[in-house]
């Protein structure tokens, strides 16, 4: 009888819950709300656990029962005390034995999805960013992804925090003038630059509003405003050191995989051309390719590995499942 795999995708925003069997396969998906426990808490984050799994084992028509393995990628899991919170959390949904459940931060799925478990660097560039890599022999290293106030250079919600604090500057006459004002004012339906402060901090922004911004700056930057692209040209930066820095300490620098996943990569022209650019000057040893799996996938993938089986053996059902599962989660 074929072994049942549960994958876990859980992000800031929403869970992902796939279940496949070992021949890689899909069998059911489920989806729930946001699974970061430092956002909304340990009680929402079982309970949000719980209902992804449940719709996953509905969809796959499967009893309650212990799954032969799982992996759990949730983020905000990064210190020894997340890992032991999140155990605790996990250990309360009895979805598998103890032995057979892995646990690690979003970056490593996403990883493990986009070089379908080889080794290698993953750049995440979405709402968020980080850098992410591991080596064949286990050694792993994260740059970036310290969260909004610390270090998240590249990101949406970095884009546009600095195109709200270029705008104002813009405003004030401490910075040359840039579309970015209007465009702002435009988006937030304003008379003008005054009502941004009741906007931002009675009403509040959050980090998806923040990085609903980035676009005015990607056309911004299209039409050469030059404070735009100066934006653009430091995100891509930051990003490519990064690259360099996981990278370094890895001591892969000569030859490595590199995917880069996200939704800021989509935008060829303004963003991903240059960002490509920039990882070439700052790692020439990186092949960058695309993903090949999502992170729901990559989850899984690591789950098969639990059990011993080869990503490589069932690679080509799971690229199938791949297809299965992009349209599926379009659809829901």
């Amino acid at each position: 009888m074929p072994r049942r795999i549960l994958g876990i995708d859980g992000g800031g925003t929403r869970t992902r819950a796939v279940i496949v069997d070992d021949t890689g396969r899909l069998l059911g998906i489920g989806l729930g709300g946001p699974a970061n426990y430092d956002d909304i808490g340990i009680d929402a984050t079982r309970e949000n656990l719980s209902r992804a799994i449940l719709a996953a084992r509905q969809d796959a028509g499967l009893e309650v029962q212990a799954f032969d393995a799982a992996f759990f990628g949730l983020a905000g899991v990064v210190s020894e005390n997340d890992h032991r919170i999140v155990r605790q959390i996990i250990a309360d949904l009895q979805v598998a034995q103890e032995a057979q459940i892995g646990i690690d931060h979003d970056c490593r799925i996403a990883l493990a999805g986009a070089l379908s478990g080889r080794a290698g660097i993953v750049l995440i560039t979405g709402t968020g960013s980080a850098c992410y890599g591991r080596t064949a022999g286990g050694k792993a290293w994260r740059a970036g992804g310290w969260g909004e106030l610390l270090a998240d250079e590249g990101s949406g919600g970095w884009l546009g925090l600095q195109a709200l604090r270029m705008a104002v500057r813009s405003f004030d006459g401490r910075e040359q003038p840039t579309r970015l004002v209007d465009d702002i004012l435009t988006h937030f339906e304003l008379q003008q630059m005054n009502d941004i402060m009741h906007r931002i901090y009675h009403v509040g922004l959050s980090r998806k509003e923040r990085a609903a911004l980035a676009p005015l700056v990607m056309r911004a930057a299209r039409d050469n405003d030059e404070v735009a692209q100066r934006l653009l040209d430091e995100g891509v930066a930051e990003l490519a050191q990064c690259v360099e820095a996981v990278a370094h300490r890895l001591q892969i620098q000569d030859r490595f995989d590199l995917a880069i996943v996200g939704g800021l990569y989509s935008v060829e022209d303004v963003f991903a051309a240059p960002l490509r650019a920039a990882i070439r000057t700052k790692a020439p040893g990186s092949r960058i390719q695309p993903a090949e799996l999502s992170p729901a996938l990559g989850a899984c993938i690591l789950a098969l590995q639990q059990i011993q089986v080869d990503p490589a053996t069932v690679s080509a059902a799971l690229t199938i499942t791949e297809t299965t599962l992009a349209g599926a989660l379009a659809e829901r």
